[in-house]
């Protein structure tokens, strides 16, 4: 792959902390325990949802994951990778998958800020958006395999089905 040359570099500056200033604008409990990183507790319809910003300056990216409350027993790792697969194939930016030390399901997506100016707030609103948008809308589908017994493309059929109202 070619690498091009340019006379001047722009850094990103560093988008903690302007997640900083949305999370505090929300009033969302968070603790930021370096300059590169703050964890972020946001409650959605279905659990807790943890969200991880991670700041990479050598690469100008910044790395979220949302993670949910919940865990994968061993025994039931497998029928989940297999749901992984199956909704990742629906997803058009991030994906999911399991942490191999604690069994958290979580979603994931990084950011490339090489040359930008830094992220902007409509950046960092549609990242939050959009990962709680994806795990509201597939975690019945993890609670499906992993309690329920279902295969994976069950589970994705039954929690793609959308509701009208609430009983």
């Amino acid at each position: 792959m070619t690498a091009l040359s340019t006379e001047t570099e722009i850094v990103a500056a560093n988008p903690i902390d302007l997640v900083e200033e949305i999370v505090l604008a929300n009033e969302w409990p968070h603790d930021r325990s370096s300059d590169e990183e703050m964890v972020v507790e946001i409650s959605g319809r279905w659990c807790e949802y943890r969200l991880l910003f991670v700041w990479q300056e050598e690469i100008s990216a910044l790395h979220f994951s949302c993670s949910f409350d919940m865990k994968v027993p061993k025994a039931r790792r497998q029928p989940v990778y297999e749901l992984l697969a199956t909704v990742n194939e629906k997803m058009w930016l991030g994906h999911f998958d399991i942490c191999s030390d604690t069994g958290l399901p979580m979603f994931r997506h990084a950011v490339l800020l090489r040359g930008a100016m830094g992220a902007s707030v409509e950046q960092i609103e549609d990242l939050v958006d959009m990962a709680l948008t994806e795990c509201e809308r597939f975690y019945p589908a993890f609670q499906f395999v992993i309690w329920g017994g279902k295969t994976a493309e069950e589970a994705v059929v039954s929690a793609m089905v959308e509701p009208v109202g609430e009983a």
